[in-house]
């Protein structure tokens, strides 16, 4: 038909190396990832539906078990649709349940639940106040003040 899909394919390749580039962030900060226990908040594509196709979130998790990580994960919408790709993933409506024994949370979608936790309770739950944050949803100076190792994007 003589489309030109260079636009498409450039943007497919830019959302590949964000997922590379934030997943190692989480080899940085983790180091070894099999046997952690790691909390991904936010498994939709976008806040506010349930849809997964091309969620980066995704790719994250798959990788995360690959490695052997155990996933805990959170979404207000994606839990089911997400179950039926990742059965081994421990799925959690409450974050503070999927963020409970966690070395890292891995903040994936811009979900409002998640952008209004409270990082203090959040930060007594978890084994290691460790927060990869693909969204940059919260202040990198709030989040060392509350004592947590704190990575973001673009803006470090």
């Amino acid at each position: 038909m003589g489309v030109d899909f260079d636009i498409l394919k450039a943007a497919e390749r830019v959302n590949k190396q964000r997922i590379e580039k934030f997943f190692e962030k989480v080899r940085q900060a983790l180091w070894v990832i099999k046997g952690k226990r790691v909390a991904v908040l936010g498994l939709a594509f976008k806040a506010n539906t349930d849809d997964i196709r091309f969620s980066p979130a995704l790719e994250v998790v798959r990788e995360l078990l690959r490695q052997g990580a155990q996933v805990q994960a959170s979404d207000p919408e994606a839990i089911s649709r997400s179950k039926t790709l990742y059965p081994d993933v421990a799925y959690h409506e409450d974050p503070y349940d999927a963020l409970q024994g966690a070395e890292a949370a891995l903040v994936c979608t811009e979900w409002d639940v998640f952008r209004d936790l409270d990082w203090e309770r959040a930060g007594k739950l978890m084994a290691r106040r460790l927060v990869i944050d693909g969204r940059n949803l919260y202040s990198p100076a709030r989040m060392r003040e509350l004592g947590f190792e704190y990575y973001s994007f673009g803006r470090e």
